[in-house]
């Protein structure tokens, strides 16, 4: 198992990769082409990088905008698992630019092609996102917005996941308040409290094959607000980071 740190825009302060313990930390800065649409020569890349680590263990990904990098552990995976996407957003559009992996389009991605994916399980989105989810697509899917959360409506299609497979977890936290995260996208309205209710909701005596968690927010803001969103940032990376890892000890 190895537990990473894929830094594309050294949005990472070295405080947070001192504080996380058990972590390798891998410099993606020099990779051309990868923000938000990744051309294959940078998917090559990646998995370059990649190579030698499996998909167990907690991932950092550095902002939603290469929420996609989640594809490229999952590839990694030769058995019957489910996927559990925490995420404001579906992540299942029909890309802009067809044969380029999009941070927008790679869960629909994986849905059509990956040959061991039995479920995947979209937790958090707003309700009209979920209609935006083109039909193909729909095939083994199931979706829990937000407003089912909301209103406590979600335990019964939560208890619909198979207990026999496998899980790996995917975090963006856009799915979280302000109070919470603070990401380049928009974003919803659930707490950290919420979200790990549910993550021990699905985990408990169950194989965690792997995790990942993305959702930084990028350089280029002013410093005052900048460092504030670092500092919420950071605090909760810690804490999902301490928590998921009571439940992966491969």
């Amino acid at each position: 198992m190895r537990n990473l740190i894929m830094d594309f825009t050294h949005c990472y302060p070295e405080m947070t990769q001192q504080e996380l313990q058990d972590i390798q930390y891998i410099d993606c800065s020099d990779i051309m082409q990868c923000s938000m649409y990744c051309t294959p020569e940078a998917e090559d890349e990646i998995r370059c990088r990649l190579k030698s680590c499996g998909p167990s263990g907690i991932h950092f990904l550095d902002s939603g905008n290469y929420h996609y990098v989640t594809k490229f552990f999952l590839e990694k995976i030769k058995f019957p698992f489910s996927l559990i996407l925490f995420d404001y957003h579906n992540d299942m559009q029909i890309p802009l630019v067809h044969d380029l992996t999009s941070c927008g389009s790679w869960a629909g991605e994986v849905l059509l092609t990956h040959p061991y994916l039995e479920q995947l399980v979209l937790i958090g989105p707003d309700s009209r996102t979920i209609e935006e989810i083109p039909d193909d697509r729909r095939r083994r899917l199931l979706c829990v917005s937000l407003q089912e959360l909301e209103q406590n409506k979600a335990r019964q299609d939560l208890k619909k996941i198979p207990e026999h497979i496998p899980l790996y977890i995917s975090i963006d936290k856009d799915v979280l308040g302000k109070n919470y995260a603070r990401t380049n996208w928009s974003q919803g309205g659930m707490s950290v409290r919420m979200l790990e209710e549910i993550l021990e909701l699905l985990l408990v005596n169950r194989e965690v094959i792997g995790a990942d968690i993305c959702g930084e927010c990028p350089a280029g803001e002013a410093l005052p607000k900048y460092l504030e969103d670092e500092r919420i940032n950071s605090r909760t990376n810690k804490e999902l980071y301490l928590f998921l890892k009571r439940f992966i000890v491969n």
